[in-house]
């Protein structure tokens, strides 16, 4: 079906071997090496408190004894709704422990949103930060949990219902060693990682043990240039969200595995960032585009806070203008390096790796080590293209995802032949170099976060005073891409723009909700009456790089989350 060559594999030679060594274990097997390799360094570090491998094994221990206590079983979904802290790290590693299945969700989601991902994983169980807590308790008469556990990093929460549990007091509980189960690491699911879905509803992406373990390997593989560097306890940030899979994979076990010290913070700040990077001097430092402009926005200087001696920037979660690549680097003196992924592939499928150089300026990198990737034709999906030519991007490796909770559909289209269709449309050049062209119909990438249209749609479409509706992104200087929507009010109504953007922030994530609203008497359509999309995205686009975009716009209050997630 495809060509054989991989042009990619001059860029390894005398760096890489070509297939990664995979752990061959469960997440939690893996989680029990590092700690015992690692016994007596420092874990994570939280706002001075530190938590060596030890001690942070001891809490992963107790808290899968207290989860099993509570009635969780291999299989169970524990849903974790937290921004990054210790409290994640341990209650991700006791849930995979007892071969049960952590459910991620964004602390910014709304109820609409939290509703509908207890309902489709089926969680039983969460563990979420007591700032969500009013909104899970907000959903719980349409929901089946059993068990909720609550996070607070001052003191002990406040008002919780019956029968739900300070973190500090589950964690405490006096409950029995539970017993080992059997992990089939390639079979058995690790994680449920929500994803837009084009039909308006998140899918679970069902990474597997195996998944994950390959592609924290994969990523040692290539993001590092010299591994003495990442090898004795160094230090790295932790503020790229844990709930996105970025941010788990590509820091929290990377850092475990590597037994690096993972200095967390709940909340992107760059006066904070800064700080700690002076303070702590880390050697890596992951983050979306909009980290790195917030940096560069504040005005500071940054080899002042000791950013040149940071050995290895990481960019991804959306596409890095190759502007601000430049800028970056100018201020720090050191080379921001490119990659791509996605939720289907645990994430990372591409990257600029920093034995090559200073990385390829547009580029999302060459595949990572034991991932094919090929560029076919749009239509059919099976012819591939000539080396240069654009078509969808189609990837195959260890990280691939298992497939879509209850979508058996949306599995069959995405996944076929044992090839993911990403559906993002690349070129590649003649080195193994990929290039994104286009991205994924329709979808908007705002500050790192995938969001589809449709999802918004259906929200605008529950206001009794919109007739049609439409939202689309347009370009925006700090997060990459905005949503806007275009609505039809129907006959009579004196619906205003801030009413309707107000209403849809009650129900959408921040990130996700239109910051721009604007009128009309009418929508285009299709001949058979479908609403023409793209000749809105183009329009709004071309308005708002002339500066001339019309309509109300609205922001919504800052978050517990970075930038990235919360704006």
């Amino acid at each position: 079906m495809f060509r054989t060559e991989k042009p990619w594999l001059e860029v390894y030679r005398g760096h890489v071997e070509p297939e990664t060594e995979i752990f061959d274990g469960s997440l939690y097997e893996l989680f029990r090496s590092a700690a015992e390799r690692h016994r007596g360094k420092t874990a994570l570090t939280f706002y001075g408190t530190t938590f060596e491998f030890e001690r942070l094994q001891a809490l992963v221990e107790k808290m899968a004894a207290s989860l099993a206590a509570a009635g969780v079983e291999k299989g169970d979904r524990v849903a974790l709704m937290l921004p990054n802290c210790p409290q994640y790290v341990i209650s991700f590693f006791a849930t995979v422990k007892l071969g049960a299945i952590v459910t991620q969700l964004n602390p910014m989601y709304v109820e609409r949103e939290i509703e509908h991902i207890l309902k489709d994983s089926g969680a039983e169980t969460m563990v979420v930060y007591s700032q969500m807590y009013p909104r899970v308790k907000a959903v719980l008469p349409e929901i089946n949990l059993n068990t909720v556990v609550v996070v607070d990093f001052e003191g002990e929460p406040q008002g919780l219902d019956a029968g739900h549990h300070p973190f500090g007091d589950f964690l405490a509980k006096d409950a029995d060693p539970p017993l080992e189960v059997p992990i089939d690491p390639a079979e058995d699911v690790a994680a449920l990682q929500y994803t837009g879905g084009t039909t308006g509803v998140s899918k679970g992406a069902m990474l597997t043990h195996r998944n994950l373990v390959a592609n924290v390997q994969q990523a040692l593989d290539v993001f590092i240039d010299d591994p003495g560097a990442f090898s004795n306890n160094q230090k790295i940030m932790g503020v790229l969200p844990m709930f996105h899979i970025f941010g788990l994979t590509c820091v929290m076990l990377f850092g475990i595995r590597q037994g690096l010290n993972q200095l967390l913070l709940p909340k992107f700040d760059p006066a904070e960032v800064m700080d700690l990077v002076s303070e702590s001097s880390p050697v890596m430092f992951s983050g979306v585009p909009t980290m790195y402009m917030g940096l560069l926005a504040s005005g500071a200087n940054l080899l002042e806070y000791g950013f040149g001696n940071v050995r290895t920037y990481n960019s991804g979660g959306s596409a890095l203008p190759v502007n601000l690549k430049r800028s970056f680097e100018e201020k720090t003196g050191r080379p921001l390096f490119e990659g791509y992924g996605l939720s289907e592939a645990s994430p990372v499928t591409h990257f600029n790796p920093p034995f090559a150089g200073v990385g390829r300026e547009g580029s999302i990198g060459v595949p990572v080590t034991s991932t094919d990737a090929r560029i076919v034709d749009s239509e059919t999906g099976e012819m591939e293209m000539p080396v240069g030519e654009p078509g969808e991007l189609i990837v195959k490796g260890p990280q691939v995802m298992k497939g879509y909770l209850n979508m058996p559909d949306e599995t069959a289209a995405a996944l076929r032949n044992g090839w993911l269709y990403t559906g993002d449309v690349a070129r590649m050049d003649e080195d193994g170099y990929f290039f994104i062209v286009d991205r994924k119909k329709d979808m908007i990438v705002a500050s790192g976060y995938n969001v589809y249209p449709r999802e918004i749609e259906e929200v605008l479409f529950e206001h009794p005073d919109v007739s049609e509706a439409v939202a689309v992104g347009v370009p925006d200087e700090y997060r990459g891409e905005t949503v806007k929507a275009f609505v039809v009010r129907r006959p009579g109504s004196t619906v205003t723009e801030t009413e309707i953007l107000a209403f849809c922030l009650e129900r959408l994530a921040p990130y996700k909700a239109p910051k721009a609203l604007e009128f009309r008497e009418t929508l285009p359509k299709s001949t058979v009456g479908k609403l023409l999309r793209r000749v809105l995205a183009e329009e709004a686009r071309a308005a708002a790089l002339a500066g001339t975009d019309a309509g109300t716009r609205i922001e919504p209050e800052p978050g517990t989350l970075p930038p990235s997630a919360s704006s």
